[in-house]
């Protein structure tokens, strides 16, 4: 949860500029105003307290990295999308070293439902967020929150059910629906898997 800003805190533009003018400060306001948000993603996602923590050093870096030639118009999109890819990074890294943890699970349950994609933005994977897009403009809210904060945010069944009011079994068969679904959209928009 994003804390609330001080009347002391620079605006994004304001950070923008300053990582524009490659001054350590904005960094250091990235820091402060983005922190929390940074590690919960990567906590939810990774569920290693010292990953997230290097996860968000990471993050950090990445930011000073691609600011400039980068301009977010929103840096709390911005900030968070590079903490969720770094974290999946870490997620791969750990597979590939034939560890589990929890952002695995993630990535298996939706493998049966999403093309495999390599590095490269092809046509195809404009075809299928335009897809994935549409898919969501049918969900109900509570089905695109429950879906969204499972495969998004990394957050727990039992987590989205005590915060939702439901039950973690009834949270498990939606969600699992929901894979149905989403496959047999992709499927029906002409979508190989």
């Amino acid at each position: 949860m994003k804390r609330a800003p001080k009347a002391t805190d620079p605006s994004d533009e304001e950070i923008v500029e300053l990582l524009w003018k490659r001054s350590e400060t904005g960094i250091q306001c990235v820091a402060q105003k983005y922190g929390k948000l940074c590690y919960g993603l990567a906590m939810n996602l990774l569920g290693q307290r010292e990953d997230a923590e290097e996860c968000v050093n990471d993050v950090y870096m990445a930011v000073w990295n691609t600011i400039p030639p980068n301009s977010p118009s929103s840096l709390t999109a911005y900030v968070g999308r590079i903490t969720r890819n770094i974290a999946i990074n870490y997620i791969r890294r750990r597979e590939s070293q034939r560890r589990k943890c929890g952002g695995t699970v993630l990535l298996e349950e939706l493998a049966e439902c999403l093309p495999d994609s390599g590095s490269f933005v092809t046509a195809d994977d404009l075809h299928l967020k335009d897809a994935l897009n549409d898919f969501f403009s049918l969900l109900t809210e509570e089905e695109r929150s429950i879906f969204l904060r499972r495969y998004y945010d990394g957050e727990t069944a039992e987590c989205i059910a005590k915060s939702l009011g439901l039950r973690a079994g009834t949270v498990r068969v939606r969600l699992h629906r929901l894979r149905e679904r989403l496959r047999e959209h992709l499927i029906a928009q002409g979508i190989s898997l």
